[in-house]
């Protein structure tokens, strides 16, 4: 039987999601805990992976396990057993045939910066200190909507059959002394909001103009945008299914 696993964490202290050998990641982690707990080799896939240092405040990942599972004891004693920093929030019975990576329809982000020093902020938002056209940064996000091809943004090298991406949202919000950048998309390219973030943030200081932004995203060219901004401040903040049509029994 297959089991969606729903869960949140905060990536400080792990390399990503993605299993790296010698490196402590947020799958490796699970897959030790629910291999201990239900006493046999489990591997869980993920709904996507996020960077070394990115946080999730909503993930879900499934796994395979044959016996039917105590659903309530079983967050109970993975909640117990792992470390502080990653939470399980349920785990529901899917059809056998569903995946957390390709079946999701949605996924969103939030970058999170702050504007003045703020001791409390420093592993969850990005300090920047400079003056910032809010205006201008969130003009640009509408240009965003105009294209599906963001190579331009993708991490060099990487191993996608396709950068387009279908963004669904995406805006700029301040509160005092606060920014949060909110993203969604059918999916996303490796440090693609990063490097987003990193080339609004341009646009907000002056340093490039909205048409600027558009010849970049018209080159397809990672050397042409912006910097890629600390993944600290990055947040996977949902994913999306169709449960229905998962087959949620739970």
């Amino acid at each position: 039987m297959r089991y969606f696993i729903k869960l949140a964490y905060k990536g400080t202290n792990y390399h990503g999601w993605q299993y790296q050998p010698g490196s402590d990641t947020v799958q490796e982690t699970l897959n030790k805990a629910l291999s201990i707990l239900l006493k046999t080799e489990i591997d869980i896939v993920g709904a996507g992976r996020t960077d070394s240092g990115v946080h999730a405040k909503q993930m879900f990942a499934h796994f395979d396990y044959e016996p039917e599972i105590d659903i309530p004891q079983l967050v109970h004693k993975l909640n117990s057993f792992l470390p502080k920093d990653i939470v399980i929030f349920d785990i529901l019975k899917v059809a056998n045939a569903a995946h957390a990576r390709f079946d999701a329809t949605k996924r969103t982000y939030e970058y999170h910066i702050h504007t003045i020093k703020d001791v409390f902020e420093n592993e969850a938002s990005y300090q920047f200190q400079l003056p910032l056209n809010i205006d201008k940064m969130n003009e640009a996000c509408q240009i965003l909507f105009r294209h599906t091809d963001f190579e331009c943004f993708s991490k060099v090298n990487t191993d996608v059959r396709t950068f387009n991406c279908i963004i669904f949202e995406a805006h700029w919000q301040q509160d005092g002394n606060k920014l949060v950048f909110t993203i969604a998309a059918d999916r996303f390219l490796r440090n693609m909001v990063r490097a987003i973030v990193g080339t609004m943030i341009n646009i907000g200081t002056g340093k490039i103009s909205l048409q600027d932004f558009e010849k970049i995203i018209d080159s397809k060219d990672r050397s042409n945008a912006g910097f890629s901004v600390p993944a600290h401040g990055l947040y996977l903040t949902k994913i999306e299914y169709n449960f229905e049509a998962l087959g949620i029994r739970h």
